[in-house]
């Protein structure tokens, strides 16, 4: 199984092998341009207009503040060597479903292997992205993401620790005989890719662009924490999913970004944990295991219909 392993990364031209390494200094370069355009580019709405009814300061369009995006680059790092340790277990199991349960094994020097690997990667994706919105337990992975009330590059950069989710839901490809490290690249590639839908300095792209592939138009409302943002455009690098699938949403206003409850707090590992903890005051506080269920595998925000889950509030307030 190792050889086989072996052979095939061995196939993949070593640019490629880990494809978000290879864009990190491009990564920190954009960040630093797109830093300087906040500074020297002037805010263009008038300084009453940058606060909301309730006083909160709403951030300057394509702004940086300083604590915001260390934290997001920080969260990067940290998210390299967690992705890293993730990736290696999933590829040992994936090593096994490859090379010992696939009904066949896809050549790995055929261009439709490829292509296969990063449609399949990115069908997937929508999934997990969208998995992890509904479920609360894999929202509390993916929640820190959202966090930022910023909007730019190092926002990118603010990623999860915990991948395990994904590599559940993207078990059916080597199971199909897609070979594991092509899954992995076209994972990268998705990763890279969606770096460059952060930012608010890219206004919508030609009509046939916005289309087909995620744009920084379609992701600003993803991070957008108004109503009618809440949970729409999950795609990675191609838009259509959501299209068919009945979750796109256009952009029809600049999105206020963050999370619709703020965390409130540049911690890190607060900010990666804290709704697990809420999780965990959740179930203990729950008196029956539906509710306690519904904590945990409910969407984010589930609370009990207290006249439902309750019997005895039922018979007591039911009309006679």
């Amino acid at each position: 199984m190792l050889e086989t392993l072996s052979a095939v990364w061995s196939t993949i031209p070593a640019p490629l092998q880990d494809p978000v390494a290879l864009a990190a200094p491009f990564f920190l370069l954009v960040i630093g341009l797109e830093a300087l355009a906040a500074v020297l580019l002037e805010d263009e709405r008038p300084a009453g207009e940058r606060r909301t009814p309730g006083g909160r300061v709403v951030p300057r369009r394509g702004g940086y503040e300083r604590r915001d995006a260390l934290t997001s680059i920080t969260m990067g790092v940290v998210s390299a060597g967690t992705m890293a340790a993730w990736k290696g277990l999933g590829l040992l199991g994936y090593a096994v479903l490859f090379a010992y349960v696939a009904p066949w094994q896809l050549p790995v020097d055929a261009w439709w292997t490829w292509a296969l690997a990063l449609l399949g990667v990115d069908f997937l994706f929508y999934w997990a992205h969208r998995i992890a919105h509904r479920v609360r337990l894999v929202w509390a992975t993916h929640q820190a993401h959202h966090s930022s009330e910023y909007f730019n590059f190092s926002t990118a950069l603010r990623q999860k620790w915990n991948n395990s989710h994904e590599l559940v839901l993207w078990a059916p490809l080597p199971l199909l005989g897609v070979p594991p490290a092509l899954v992995f690249f076209g994972f990268s590639v998705s990763l890279v890719y969606q770096f460059f839908v952060h930012t608010e300095r890219v206004d919508r792209l030609w009509r046939p662009v916005e289309l087909v592939f995620n744009t920084p138009s379609h992701h600003r409302v993803h991070h957008g924490s108004d109503p009618e943002y809440l949970d729409r455009n999950y795609g990675g690098i191609l838009i259509v999913w959501d299209r068919f699938f009945g979750s796109f949403q256009p952009e029809r206003h600049r999105p206020t970004y963050g999370l619709t409850v703020p965390v409130g707090t540049y911690h890190l590992l607060r900010l990666q944990t804290h709704e697990y903890a809420a999780i965990a005051r959740d179930v203990r506080a729950a008196g029956t295991w539906r509710e306690r269920i519904g904590y945990v595998l409910g969407p984010p925000g589930w609370r009990p219909a207290v006249v439902a889950a309750r019997p005895e509030i039922a018979a007591a307030t039911t009309p006679k």
